[in-house]
């Protein structure tokens, strides 16, 4: 398959992880996937929402957001559906991967903030997140000192049908003509989290599901294999 970047059909776009990118976050990441840059923030908090004070149990969640100059026409800040339904993604991923009990009674927000989107902003979000948790995380102080609250990593990718042919990492241009569009969201162990896929005007065949899934399968491993990279010494899995 010839892609309009050079890139073969199971090929990520070259990936860039700063670790520590701000000063003031407990956890902050600054993730670049080809011309996606997402920045994403872990900020601790020593309380609960209401519904877990007194479970012993604490609380991961996420926002996530566009700013304006992210893309070619100006994104209005107004929060809508789909804004909602990607930060609900995030939090949900970095949640399967969590302890929750662990973490006692704190609350750990991600805020990913997309500065430059050029597709994938999504899954961009949920590797760049489980980096800024991981290091949000060594900064607060846990009922158990040794039992850490996360019990795997997570990553997440695109994959699509483009030109009849399965595609890894879509950037705008493929997405935009993509027959079909699929996010995977996995642990770094090899079990599913979430496959959101849908076919455009399209339908696909269980064939063609499975090999996109594949694509995911690999695009995830390399990810897997970026974060531990990254976090160095801090890669416990």
């Amino acid at each position: 398959m010839a892609r309009h970047d050079g890139r073969k059909a199971n090929q990520l776009r070259e990936l860039k992880i700063k670790r520590r990118f701000t000063k003031n976050a407990a956890g902050s990441v600054l993730i670049q996937t080809g011309a996606t840059t997402v920045l994403c923030t872990a900020s601790v908090e020593s309380s609960v929402p209401p519904w877990l004070k007194g479970s012993g149990k604490g609380w991961i969640t996420a926002e996530y957001n566009m700013l304006p100059g992210s893309t070619p026409t100006r994104k209005s800040r107004k929060v809508d559906g789909r804004t909602t339904e990607i930060q609900r993604l995030i939090g949900r991923s970095l949640r399967a991967v969590a302890d929750l009990e662990a973490l006692g009674e704190q609350m750990i927000t991600v805020d990913c903030d997309v500065l430059d989107a050029d597709g994938g902003t999504r899954t961009a979000s949920i590797t760049g997140a489980f980096i800024a948790l991981v290091d949000a995380l060594q900064t607060i102080v846990l009922p158990d000192p040794k039992k850490f609250p996360l019990v795997d990593s997570v990553a997440a990718v695109s994959v699509g049908l483009v030109n009849g042919a399965g595609a890894l990492d879509l950037d705008y241009i493929e997405d935009v003509d993509a027959a079909v569009d699929m996010n995977v969201v996995m642990t770094g162990s090899g079990k599913f989290v979430e496959v959101q896929g849908a076919g455009e005007e399209a339908t696909f065949t269980e064939e063609e599901l499975m090999k996109l899934i594949q694509l995911g399968k690999h695009g995830v491993k390399v990810l897997t294999e970026a974060q531990a990279k990254a976090l160095g010494k801090k890669w416990l899995w």
